[in-house]
């Protein structure tokens, strides 16, 4: 049972029994009281990660720091002579992972920072969020793929609406069997239905894990590599803070993870498709499905 439906039992019973027992406190009280403690309680769930438990640093040697106590913020750095980053201590098989980040702010060229799952080898599948920095003045490109098998090229591409580094925004990626979505503080920028059905395949039997980057990439990050990293603004920065992840945890060969699970069959209802369409008329500069100079022979059988 989850942790809400929980709470809605203990709502019903506590209130049935007030008005029951007429307690000292008025039954509208009592509801009042329970009714932030399930928001409350709600509000943990959403965000219960904690960089210390739930992840390691796994390369840069100190430039990536947990900055609290809580494990609530942690820090990328990259220099000349290295980047770094972060990953999962578990894999898993389908999940809904998501942090809130702000990037490298200022002239951030060549610069990659990254929020993505991947599995290991050869053929490996692959779910990203890649924020490639520019010039100052200019936007940043929020680069989306997907792999399956060790082959990507599914990418769409997006200007931000905002400034991504002057305040926290929120990123999440939702890969159930059905789908994979991409959300924006909220917002789906992007949603890949599994085409299985057609015979192009989807990441349904390879764990993954959650990994987060800050690198450089200066040979084709910014206009295709015509903006190169400006070494003298080193070490570039970005901050990541309430990671969470629910999944199901993969393990001896298995995953498992709570049968109610709403993100597990999640898809985007009409409103949902209708906000995605505004923000891709809008903000989407570059869709693989439209590129009929890069697939002369047709666009590939998932577009269509």
């Amino acid at each position: 049972m989850s942790l809400t439906s929980i709470v809605h039992q203990t709502i019903h019973l506590r209130y049935q029994y007030s008005c029951e027992n007429k307690m000292k406190l008025s039954c509208g009280t009592s509801f009042a009281f329970l009714l932030l403690f399930l928001l409350a309680a709600q509000s943990v769930h959403v965000y219960a990660g904690s960089f210390h438990k739930d992840v390691q640093i796994h390369w840069g040697d100190g430039r990536g720091k947990i900055h609290d106590r809580d494990g609530k913020l942690l820090s990328l750095s990259l220099d000349k002579s290295s980047g770094s980053g972060f990953q999962s201590n578990q894999e898993f098989l389908y999940g809904k992972a998501e942090v809130q980040m702000k990037l490298v702010p200022g002239n951030s060229a060549g610069t990659v920072t990254t929020f993505y799952l991947k599995s290991p080898g050869t053929t490996w599948d692959e779910i990203d969020f890649e924020f490639l920095g520019n010039i100052s003045g200019h936007p940043y490109t929020l680069h989306t793929n997907v792999y399956t098998k060790g082959t990507g090229d599914k990418e769409q591409q997006f200007h931000l609406w905002f400034d991504p580094t002057v305040n926290f925004h929120t990123y999440c990626i939702t890969w159930n069997p059905q789908r994979i979505i991409f959300t924006v503080d909220g917002i789906p920028i992007r949603e890949f239905k599994n085409p299985e059905a057609i015979g192009v395949p989807f990441p349904t039997r390879q764990p993954m894990r959650l990994y987060a980057s800050l690198w450089e990439a200066e040979h084709w990050a910014t206009r295709g590599g015509l903006e190169k990293t400006d070494w003298s603004k080193a070490p570039f920065t970005a901050f990541y803070r309430n990671y969470n992840v629910d999944g199901c945890v993969w393990a001896n060969g298995k995953s498992s993870c709570s049968a109610n699970s709403p993100w597990f069959t999640q898809k985007l209802d009409s409103n949902g498709q209708t906000r995605m369409k505004g923000v891709q008329s809008k903000y989407m500069i570059y869709n693989y499905c439209t590129d009929k100079r890069r697939f002369p022979r047709g666009v590939p059988a998932e577009c269509t």
